[in-house]
């Protein structure tokens, strides 16, 4: 492990030069790798694994992403099965469904997780809130996570691009003594930048934290609150969402994301400069008690038990369908869909 300075404080983590391909693939030589699932994570973690040379198959129903699986080159009875026949197969379990199926899959795969087998997942939900998704894993199995930073279409597109997505880790049962190598070693195989440690239930409440806040919830809400005060102000759509979207996306977030905050102010000019350092302060403390209150609502299991109600309702797709429609359809993403043709690689 290398120990890092991140701000001030030394944490561990796991590097691609530390644990090379070479001794995650000696780990695993003898594993059968099933990846139970093809939706999210399923297809990025899975050809990742194959291209590097893992011996892996997949498990999924019968329907459009099974086909999909088809079209990404598995071959049904040979690296394409049923969720049954993978997870009967394999010495390793990759259950890589949404939380809401693994908690309609799990009476069905627990069957097949025999003594010495490692289940893994690339999300805490199911065992932090176990108590509401009825996921509780024999002691006798190694009980395992690699959660990437990221979605597993960013997964693949970067390990196609030569570069890795960091993740974090976790071990909540070593059963067999190896539970750890088999973690990292799969985090390596899948094409993990480096590797951080954390716990199932902290990763599951850092989670749900962020995408309700930064990474998704709040990044809209406040898009959304400056696009209508331009526009209410006689700004036009395009101006507004240049103002508010363009500039953060194509100009901005390249440069904090290349050397941070500091480095973009600088690149920034005076007017610029001052008005934001001005203005953060304010936008922290009417933000912070938001956050404050969200992650009050993770940690004591509300955030997990309104989506397991959610996605629990039998017309929850439609409902989904026509939110997501109401989003699209908004006068500052249908804006989007014009500026983007706009671009000049688009022209």
């Amino acid at each position: 492990m290398a120990k890092m300075n991140f701000g001030g404080v030394i944490e561990e983590v796991m590097t691609r030069e530390e644990f090379p391909l070479e001794k995650a693939r000696e780990i695993l030589k003898d594993e059968t790798i099933a990846v139970i699932g093809y939706g999210v994570q399923g297809p990025g973690q899975a050809c990742n694994l194959r291209d590097n040379g893992f011996n892996v198959i997949v498990g999924q129903r019968q329907g459009k992403t099974y086909e999909k699986a088809v079209n990404d080159g598995w071959v049904p009875g040979e690296t394409l099965f049923s969720i049954e026949e993978a997870a009967d197969k394999a010495s390793i379990v990759m259950c890589l469904l949404s939380d809401a199926a693994v908690m309609s899959v799990w009476p069905t795969l627990q069957k097949y997780l025999t003594p010495g087998k490692a289940l893994y997942f690339s999300h805490g939900f199911a065992i932090t809130w176990s108590d509401r998704t009825g996921c509780v894993p024999a002691k006798d199995i190694d009980v395992i996570m690699v959660a990437p930073k990221g979605s597993g279409t960013s997964l693949r597109t970067m390990f196609l691009e030569g570069r890795g997505l960091n993740s974090s880790y976790a071990v909540y049962n070593d059963a067999t003594g190896k539970a750890l190598d088999r973690t990292l070693a799969l985090g390596i195989g899948i094409g993990s930048g480096y590797l951080f440690e954390t716990t199932f239930q902290r990763e599951a409440t850092s989670d749900l934290t962020g995408e309700r806040g930064s990474l998704m919830g709040a990044i809209q809400g406040l898009l959304l609150a400056q696009y209508e005060v331009l526009r209410e102000n006689g700004h036009t759509p395009s101006e507004a969402f240049n103002e508010t979207v363009e500039e953060l996306t194509q100009s901005l977030m390249p440069l904090f994301a290349q050397k941070g905050m500091d480095w973009m102010y600088a690149n920034c000019s005076t007017t610029a400069q001052r008005g934001a350092l001005d203005w953060m302060g304010p936008f922290h403390d009417a933000c912070k008690p938001v956050v404050e209150k969200l992650y009050a609502s993770v940690k004591c299991g509300n955030e997990a038990q309104i989506s397991i109600d959610a996605n629990s309702k039998p017309d929850y797709r439609d409902g989904l369908e026509k939110e997501l429609a109401a989003l699209r359809e908004s006068e500052m993403w249908r804006t989007a869909e014009t500026v983007r043709k706009l671009r000049p690689e688009n022209n």
